[in-house]
């Protein structure tokens, strides 16, 4: 079967676009994959205290990449730190850098990639500035605090004895100015002696036989004279 040149000239004129459309493919494919600055973020942020600086590279090419972050001050910037990192699609590859944190500080982060396919020498802009507010103290839990010795229950005063004192119950059972009927005991021989040589029992005696001894006479004489009465 021969081949027209009208048959030809299709044939290349279908080469051309399959050519075209495979080269603007690869061209969108190597663009995408491509390494450069927009594929690098930066944020501000706090653990606790520590500020921290993170930037993320969303390279999909797997490039490796050195990231150096510098303070900027009145008197120049400060070189903060440089690590690499090696980018990664999707949600990217996060570094992180901890900076001593102070509030509404502008940080420069610059990026360098050398290798035969990308060559990126530039800064992520703007550069970064750190909020108003300056990174607060984590909270902790204090321990608690003891018991004050006020709060404390105090020692219950000791009970007073319900039985009274040898005093108290000498006086509520003996009234005063009176004489008990029991015989008291004895309490001695300086007692005894004491209590003879103080009192008239001696006398009282003495008298009350004399009187018995003029009574008996005067008891006998009486008869007497009524007898001789009587028999006279």
């Amino acid at each position: 079967m021969s081949i027209t040149r009208r048959n030809a000239r299709r044939s290349v004129r279908i080469l051309g676009v399959a050519s075209a459309s495979a080269a603007l493919a690869l061209g969108v494919a190597g663009s995408a994959s491509a390494c450069n600055i927009r594929d690098f973020t930066a944020v501000a942020g706090c653990t606790g205290e520590q500020g921290q600086i993170t930037v993320t590279d969303t390279d999909a090419s797997g490039t490796n990449a050195t990231v150096t972050v510098y303070e900027k001050t009145d008197a120049g910037e400060t070189k903060v730190g440089q690590k690499d990192v090696q980018g990664s699609g999707g949600a990217g590859t996060p570094v992180v850098f901890d900076v001593d944190w102070k509030a509404s500080t502008t940080y420069r982060i610059h990026v360098d990639v050398k290798t035969q396919r990308f060559d990126v020498n530039d800064d992520i802009k703007p550069d970064l500035t750190t909020p108003a507010t300056a990174c607060k103290k984590e909270e902790s839990s204090s321990p608690s605090a003891p018991a004050s010795p006020s709060s404390k229950p105090s020692p219950s005063a000791p009970e007073e004895s319900a039985t009274p004192t040898p005093s108290e119950s000498e006086s509520s059972t003996a009234p005063a100015g009176t004489s008990s009927n029991a015989p008291s005991p004895a309490a001695g021989d300086s007692n005894l002696a004491e209590t003879g040589a103080n009192s008239n029992t001696g006398m009282i005696a003495g008298v009350a036989g004399a009187l018995v001894v003029v009574g008996g006479g005067a008891v006998f004489f009486g008869m007497r004279r009524r007898g001789a009465k009587n028999g006279g």
